[in-house]
């Protein structure tokens, strides 16, 4: 995974590594951040603490829509209560509100924009094809 992720940000410009991928312990960051598993003190509403946890059970590279988390979570009327959850997770990726959208299968909102959510999605779609 730390590969695919390494030659994503690669294509996409956001490193340099001057034709040398084997910068000493530059893999093994990237592989230690992607396998992180730290507490977490994120504040919300017992409703948002709920989805959030929910979301973080994801697996990656899956989407699922707002109605689908409302009814996972026992509450199935409650579409746009989780999607407004999503607006307020501040912590991005750590809660992958990006992998929440519309039924209709539209992205739907994202704080930090749709063109970041679509770019995310499509990230981890690939490296799922990838193996």
């Amino acid at each position: 995974m730390s590969e695919i992720v390494i030659e994503e940000l690669r294509d996409r410009g956001m490193i340099d590594l001057k034709g040398d991928p084997d910068i000493p312990g530059f893999r093994d960051a990237v592989a230690a951040v992607l396998g992180l598993d730290l507490p977490l003190d994120v504040r919300g509403t017992a409703f948002q603490l709920i989805v959030w946890r929910y979301l973080q059970k994801l697996p990656y590279g899956e989407v699922r829509s707002y109605s689908e988390v409302a009814e996972a979570i026992g509450k199935p009327s409650a579409a746009r209560a989780v999607a407004r959850a999503c607006a307020s997770n501040s912590v991005a990726l750590v809660i992958p509100c990006h992998r929440v959208v519309r039924g209709t299968g539209e992205l739907g909102g994202y704080r930090w924009g749709l063109e970041r959510k679509r770019t995310l999605i499509d990230l981890e779609r690939r490296a799922m094809s990838r193996g």
